[in-house]
């Protein structure tokens, strides 16, 4: 059998790229063209509704002696020559092979490659869409009744390619919005290829939601699109979104702990953790642990919304879990780390109340992680001038609401830090009055 063969160089440098050099005639729906990949080396694939009765035809710009050749799933070095060809002045003309086939054009010296697809062999058809059993917490099953294979096409060296039916299922899910920080109600859709098979696996949805499935496109483009619609499917994946804030102390005398993204740094340290659910998360809990694999869980919070303070020195690691109501599904959020740091107490010997406005002119400790305070200032009579009982408090040199006079006063503290070390200071505060 004669075979038209070239080599893949020949055939890439000899190749002419015109497009939408074919004309079709006799097809009922509107023809739809495509320019494929370039190293397919095909200069267009065509898609027809049915080739039935169609003629595939060429018209060249001086040679009345234009030869076609046919080509399948080998590619164009093993394409076959077209004997039936009818010409007309400069125009020359076939008919369309009823099976998916490749064409070659070889005008003076110039070559031309296409691939004709012919949608009456792979017509796509929708029966029934159903939610499958092994729908789990990641893909959701579903169950199609149709035919809606892959449309394959050949480029000239016998590479298999597929052309896309973009098949859409729609369905909706939950996203959270970071606006209004709430999980929100959202269509979205999935592009199929092609169906093979009974089975469909999609993205598990985060709410209840049927799923509607349509396609394909070129019976889109005809005006003949199928559609079906699935039962109801419950959903069984959750997500989460959770934030943990630290409320910050604008206190000078407080020393704070570079933690790089940890939070804490000094106790007391007050977090607010908040979560937000999707709507099949049925069972919620904030864990609390000293260790980071959360090996041993030392407290747990079922609330989504919870004010914590820390008090102790180290670190403490929290994160989020919910599951659904059969516990088969689960979700672990961000781990959130509050790192304390072990305590310290300075207390200063002298300052200088009213003489120069924020300049030493307030007694006040310097601490870190300090979660008990009290503190007593006395004049060298015995006379108590005031008490604090919070380090982030200081003394303005006031009694009576008058600045004590010069000399020696004496405080006596008793304290407790994040660590465990409990302070028992005592000793001279020195009040200079700078006229």
């Amino acid at each position: 059998m004669y075979r038209y063969i070239l080599s893949i160089i020949q055939i890439i440098a000899v190749s002419l790229t015109v497009h939408g050099a074919i004309k079709v005639d006799g097809s009922q729906f509107k023809v739809i063209t495509e320019k494929p990949d370039a190293s397919t080396g095909l200069d267009e694939v065509v898609v027809v509704y049915n080739t039935e009765g169609v003629k595939l035809s060429y018209t060249s710009t001086s040679s009345t002696t234009v030869k076609w050749s046919k080509f399948g799933n080998m590619g164009g070095g093993y394409a076959e020559p077209i004997t039936s060809v009818t010409y007309s002045g400069l125009t020359s003309t076939i008919d369309a092979s009823k099976e998916d086939a490749g064409y070659i054009i070889e005008d003076t010296g110039r070559f031309y490659y296409f691939w004709v697809v012919n949608y009456a062999n792979h017509y796509m058809t929708a029966n029934n869409l159903t939610v499958g059993p092994e729908s789990d917490c990641s893909m959701a099953q579903l169950l199609f009744s149709g035919t809606a294979g892959h449309i394959y096409y050949y480029s000239i060296n016998g590479r298999q390619m597929e052309l896309s039916r973009d098949i859409e299922i729609a369905y909706n899910t939950l996203r959270f919005d970071e606006n209004t920080e709430y999980y929100r109600l959202e269509p979205v859709s999935e592009l199929l290829s092609s169906i093979s098979g009974e089975s469909i696996h999609i993205p598990s949805p985060l709410c209840n939601t049927t799923f509607s499935l349509t396609g394909d496109r070129f019976l889109k483009a005809w005006g003949k699109q199928v559609s079906i619609t699935s039962n109801e499917m419950n959903a069984m994946a959750v997500e989460a979104t959770t934030r943990a804030t630290e409320e910050l102390r604008d206190v000078p005398n407080e020393k704070r702990a570079e933690n790089g993204d940890a939070m804490g740094g000094s106790a007391p340290c007050e977090v607010r953790f908040r979560a937000e659910v999707t709507d099949a998360a049925v069972f919620t809990e904030w864990q609390f642990s000293q260790t980071q694999d959360f090996e041993e869980i030392t407290l747990r919070m079922s609330e989504k919304e919870v004010d914590y303070t820390f008090r102790e020195e180290g670190n403490t690691y929290v994160r989020f879990v919910c599951a659904n109501s059969s516990g088969s599904c689960e979700y672990y959020g961000d781990v959130y780390t509050i790192s304390i740091g072990e305590s310290a107490l300075d207390c200063p010997n002298a300052f200088s109340p009213g003489a120069s406005e924020g300049v030493n002119d307030e007694w006040r400790v310097s601490y870190k992680s300090i979660v008990s305070f009290e503190c007593h200032i006395f004049n060298r009579a015995g006379v108590k001038m005031i008490s604090l009982t919070d380090p982030s408090q200081g003394w303005d040199g006031k009694y009576g609401g008058k600045v004590v006079p010069a000399g020696v006063y004496f405080y006596v503290i008793k304290a407790m830090g994040a660590d465990g070390k409990e302070y028992k200071l005592s000793g001279d505060i020195n009040v200079i009055n700078y006229k």
